[in-house]
C-alpha cells in the first residue's frame, strides 16, 4: 500500500510482523502492543527498531514509559466506521505528548484523512487514496472552529491574535 507523509509518497521501510513470526534480527518492525510490552526489552538487545500497532480496543496509557523511545505508533482502522483510532490519536499527542510518527493503518479513506490530520495523524498507508486525493483532502478547510492536535489556531484564535 501507498504511504503519504509530508506531501509525498514514501517508501515504506517498516514491516508489520503479526505475534507468530519472529523477527529475522534487523530492521524497523512494528508489532501488535501486547508483543510490544512483552519483549521490548529483549528486542531492544538486538538489531530491531521496533514499533508498535494499537487496536481500536487497546489501551494508549500502556505506552506512557515507552513514548520517548517509540519512532512510530501505527493506529489500525479496522473499518471506516469505527472511529476509535481518531480518540487513540487524540490520547496521544494531547494528552501523552507524543511526537514520533503516528500512522494511520488499515481502512482509510480520502474522507477520513482531513480528520486524521486533525486528530495528529502524519502518516497514512492507504490503498483507497492517491497522493492528489490526499493533498487535496489535507486543503480543504482553512480554519477551524475546534482546536485538534493538528496545532492550527482555532478562528477564535486568530481572531484575537488580529492587532486592531
Amino acid at each position: 500500500m501507498p504511504l503519504i507523509k509530508n506531501g509525498c509518497v514514501v517508501d515504506n521501510e517498516w514491516t508489520f510482523i503479526d505475534d507468530s513470526t519472529d523477527p529475522d534480527g534487523t530492521g524497523l518492525v512494528t508489532v501488535s502492543l501486547p508483543r510490544y510490552l512483552q519483549d521490548v526489552t529483549r528486542e531492544r538487545t538486538r538489531n530491531v527498531t521496533l514499533g508498535v500497532r494499537l487496536t481500536p480496543s487497546d489501551d494508549p496509557d500502556l505506552l506512557l514509559p515507552h513514548l520517548d523511545h517509540l519512532p512510530l505508533i501505527e493506529i489500525e482502522f479496522p473499518k471506516y466506521t469505527d472511529g476509535r483510532g481518531y480518540s487513540l490519536a487524540q490520547i496521544l499527542r494531547r494528552r501523552h505528548g507524543y511526537t514520533g510518527e503516528l500512522r494511520a493503518v488499515g481502512h482509510v479513506l480520502r474522507d477520513q484523512i482531513l480528520y486524521m490530520n486533525r486528530s495528529g495523524f502524519d502518516a497514512f498507508e492507504t490503498a483507497r487514496a492517491d497522493l492528489s486525493q490526499v493533498l487535496e483532502a489535507l486543503s480543504e478547510h482553512s480554519a477551524y472552529y475546534q482546536p485538534a492536535a493538528d496545532g492550527h489556531p482555532t478562528v477564535f484564535a486568530r481572531r484575537h491574535l488580529r492587532p486592531d
